[in-house]
């Protein structure tokens, strides 16, 4: 009898411990569209980047009010808006723009409506001015969230910072807004909380196959990361992909260091472009350009065109947000 009792407890325990796996395994794993709380006051809700083009969103909460990191695309905003007023009553009191891209601060009008003021670095308002109004133009025609708004260019955030660092505080929580240098665009922020140790990169450092070199500067991007690892953050919750540890900033810039050396070396052998790239539609569609599994988690579809990109700036010696100018 104690023997089938004592069947029966250890047989309890292991479906407790098994219910406890999969509890905490849904509870620190996101999916695109839910939302998790990574720390007291701290919710992460993962963008639904496939189906919506939606850039991930960070809120955080004050004594009186919530900081939204990322504006997102108009659609993004709303999301992100519905799923705010579950977890708070408190208002958005700040929104703050990692960068100018529209995934990422086309949504501003829809905070703004709300009383809301959007902060940024200096740089992406800068950035701003050279790309707007052709990208927002060219989004109304693809997006219906963005041509709904029925404005001609972008909204420029409405609080700028110029220092290296800008800081929120009051008696609950310390969060510090930061610039490193010029990674993905001009304007790069960053967004740290140093007594959870979390860490939000915006698109600097993204968890997955999403790097847009478009306006970057890839020779520089790993001295922005070394500078944001000086933080010592545990948690990084990134522009795309899910949340992770050091080992996603670490896997960032051994992508970009692989992907600069590859293309260098390959350019120092005498390779040319067409070497490197093969074109269809005027468009890179394969490469013979190979990076290791170690940094297989960044490497996606898009590696053609990242290794055009980065011939062009290792030949031109210039970064690739300066080889295709602005205004």
């Amino acid at each position: 009898m104690k023997k089938t009792q004592m069947l029966m407890s250890s047989g309890f325990m292991l479906c407790l411990v098994a219910l406890w796996l999969a509890t905490s395994r849904t509870a620190i794993e996101a999916t695109p569209g839910n939302v998790k709380q990574v720390a007291p006051g701290v919710w992460f809700r993962e963008g639904e980047i496939k189906e919506k083009g939606h850039c991930n969103n960070i809120w955080i909460e004050m004594k009186d009010y919530l900081i939204v990191v990322d504006a997102n695309f108009p659609s993004g905003a709303e999301a992100c808006l519905a799923d705010i007023k579950k977890t708070s009553k408190k208002p958005v009191k700040y929104v703050f723009d990692t960068h100018h891209h529209g995934d990422h601060a086309y949504g501003n009008p829809v905070w703004t409506k709300l009383g809301a003021t959007t902060l940024a670095y200096v740089g992406v308002a800068e950035e701003m001015k050279r790309y707007e109004p052709a990208g927002w133009q060219s989004a109304a025609k693809t997006r219906k969230d963005v041509a709904a708004l029925n404005l001609s260019t972008a909204e420029p955030p409405k609080q700028i910072f110029k220092e290296k660092q800008f800081v929120l505080e009051d008696s609950s929580r310390r969060v510090e807004f930061h610039f490193f240098g010029w990674a993905h665009t001009r304007g790069d922020g960053f967004v740290y909380l140093p007594k959870e140790a979390i860490l939000c990169t915006g698109d600097a450092v993204v968890n997955g196959p999403f790097n847009y070199l478009g306006h970057a500067n890839s020779a520089n991007w790993p001295n922005v990361i070394d500078q944001a690892k000086k933080l010592k953050a545990s948690t990084i919750l990134p522009g795309h992909g899910t949340p992770g540890g050091g080992e996603v900033l670490t896997g960032q810039r051994q992508f970009f260091v692989e992907l600069r050396k590859a293309v260098g070396d390959a350019v120092k052998g005498g390779k040319k472009l067409e070497d490197l790239v093969t074109k269809k539609d005027d468009k890179a569609a394969a490469t013979s350009v190979h990076l290791s599994d170690a940094v297989k988690m960044w490497t996606g579809d898009g590696l053609p065109g990242q290794v055009e990109i980065v011939y062009k700036e290792i030949t031109m010696n210039k970064p690739h947000g300066e080889i295709i100018g602005g205004k």
